[in-house]
């Protein structure tokens, strides 16, 4: 009477590692290409926003890891697979086979279910076609190939295993290839961040020539004048360069902060979309021009920037920022 094979631990966790990886990664490549979609046609009604595509470059980073260390385990698997041919009716294969044949069923329902739920709501229709199709071929694609490995159709054609996984890996590099060309390299990422920090730190400064002016009733002379030990405001420079940024006194009421900016203002940029909900938002200022605000809220000012130096001039208010020594008279 022949023996049945025991699974041993290395099965076990070489298919859990396997299942889990290519879950995992299946999903990254979706939300991946959802982004995408998401970036290429942007919908003006959703104000949700990432700033520097942090979740493009989360699912990219898994899928980078994640699919690799997913080929590693199934040519483990494969491997001991021909080298002990009993290994094929191991309990954990099954079910680890019959579990991402459902998983993968249950998937394509609940995605086209959201996917039509969206729909209904209102999403763009090129959207929602998009996304429709995606998922029917990758969680189709997967489902087929379970569905083949279950029957042990890969078992029994070896040769198309090699030419399947060299398919679904060149799809993979393009994918991966295509989110550079889309939220750009990691040096130009890194320039956004350092433009976002300018413009905050000019925010900052705006904000203390303000209340400067309400204390005073004058302008500061120069950025100096801004120190302060007591509430421990100092005076930010370039974080690219460490220098210190540009001020300029143009009126009683009225200045000038400059800075040179890596590119334009990004679109996802948090400087931009902290606003999106509260305030206006302007063009972008043609190169050479001057963005300004006279009369207006300064809170709600615009900070879009051209690649370069640029300058924001900025003119206060008195009935909205009111000197200090009349709010108190009041």
């Amino acid at each position: 009477m022949e023996q049945k094979l025991k699974v041993g631990p290395k099965d076990f966790f070489l298919w859990a590692g396997a299942m889990v990886s290519f879950y995992v990664a299946v999903g990254s490549f979706i939300t991946l290409f959802f982004d995408y979609i998401d970036t290429v046609y942007p919908d003006v009604l959703s104000y949700n926003y990432d700033p520097y595509s942090g979740g493009i470059r989360f699912a990219m980073a898994s899928l980078v890891v994640l699919f690799p260390l997913y080929l590693l385990l199934m040519r483990l698997i494969r491997s001991d697979i021909d080298k002990e041919p009993a290994k094929k009716d191991l309990w954990v294969r099954r079910w680890a086979l019959v579990l991402t044949i459902f998983v993968a069923g249950a998937s394509i329902v609940i995605d086209l279910i959201t996917l039509i739920n969206t729909y209904l709501g209102g999403e763009v229709t090129t959207h929602f076609i998009l996304k429709v199709i995606l998922v029917l071929l990758v969680a189709g694609g997967g489902l087929l190939h379970f569905l083949a490995d279950l029957r042990g159709y890969w078992i029994k054609n070896p040769q198309y295993v090699r030419s399947a996984g060299w398919a679904v890996g060149v799809l993979v590099v393009a994918t991966l290839a295509a989110g550079f060309f889309i939220i750009g390299s990691p040096n130009a990422i890194r320039l956004y961040r350092f433009d976002d920090q300018k413009v905050g730190d000019l925010q900052s400064i705006q904000y203390q020539i303000v209340n400067y002016w309400q204390s005073k009733e004058k302008m500061p002379t120069t950025l100096t004048d801004l120190q302060d030990p007591i509430n421990g405001f100092t005076i930010p420079v370039d974080p690219q360069t460490s220098t210190t940024y540009e001020y300029s006194v143009t009126g009683a009421t009225s200045f000038k902060l400059c800075a040179t900016f890596n590119a334009d203002t990004q679109t996802n940029s948090p400087t931009v979309s902290n606003r999106m909900m509260t305030a206006p938002i302007k063009a972008p200022t043609p190169a050479g021009s001057v963005p300004t605000t006279t009369g207006q809220d300064l809170e709600s000012a615009s900070w879009y920037h051209t690649s370069g130096h640029d300058c924001f001039d900025r003119t206060i208010d008195p009935q909205r920022y009111p000197p200090f020594s009349k709010t108190k008279q009041m």
